[in-house]
């Protein structure tokens, strides 16, 4: 096990840099807090086993869909608590990074109403995101965001199903000109194949 580290996003488009260190709260997914592309601020470890941090593709979708990007964490989350009961390996929370990984976590400090599900969120290509989670501050709704989901043909046998940022930056293109206007300060994505664009109060 190794101890909390700032996670590093190698892909250009995606910054780790937080946008005025906006905080959110995540949901839970079958119990299980879910921080995708946000750091948590509590302290926490990454579990090993066998020497390897279990991890699961995006290629469950098995290629006949590019599902979205709720469905894919219930399914790794159900994978994980299929997986950890049978090994009788606990955890508290999932972390996405990059590409098409994932991380199971264990936090190591207590847990108190002000870091219970808080992260600190990041931005792909420089926008914002509320991936599963609900920011702290107040806002106000914009626009539907529509044409986040890519879909991809069954021969790809879901090998090169999209991972969870590429739709997310999907998202982000269709906001970029709002996002430089300053009509959009973030977007939040939290089911289906659609986002909101918001403007914080």
């Amino acid at each position: 096990m190794y101890r909390k580290r700032i996670l590093t996003i190698l892909l250009i488009a995606i910054s780790t840099t937080v946008f005025s260190q906006l905080k959110s709260k995540v949901y839970k997914v079958n119990g299980i807090e879910v921080y995708l592309l946000a750091e948590p601020v509590r302290e926490y470890e990454v579990i090993k086993s066998k020497g390897k941090g279990i991890q699961w593709g995006s290629f469950i979708t098995g290629g006949l869909i590019n599902e979205s990007i709720s469905t894919k964490i219930t399914k790794y989350i159900k994978r994980l608590n299929k997986a950890y009961k049978e090994a009788k390996i606990q955890y508290d929370a999932v972390i996405y990074t990059n590409g098409k990984q994932m991380n199971a976590i264990r936090f190591t400090d207590e847990r108190t109403d002000e870091n219970d599900r808080i992260a600190t969120v990041q931005r792909i290509n420089n926008i914002p995101f509320f991936v599963l989670s609900e920011p702290i501050k107040e806002y106000t709704f914009v626009k539907t965001v529509g044409g986040g989901i890519k879909w991809k043909s069954a021969l790809t046998v879901g090998l090169w199903n999209n991972s969870i940022e590429q739709d997310l930056m999907k998202f982000a293109k269709k906001v970029k000109k709002k996002f430089k206007k300053k009509k959009v300060d973030a977007i939040i994505y939290e089911r289906g194949k659609k986002a909101s664009a918001i403007k914080f109060d």
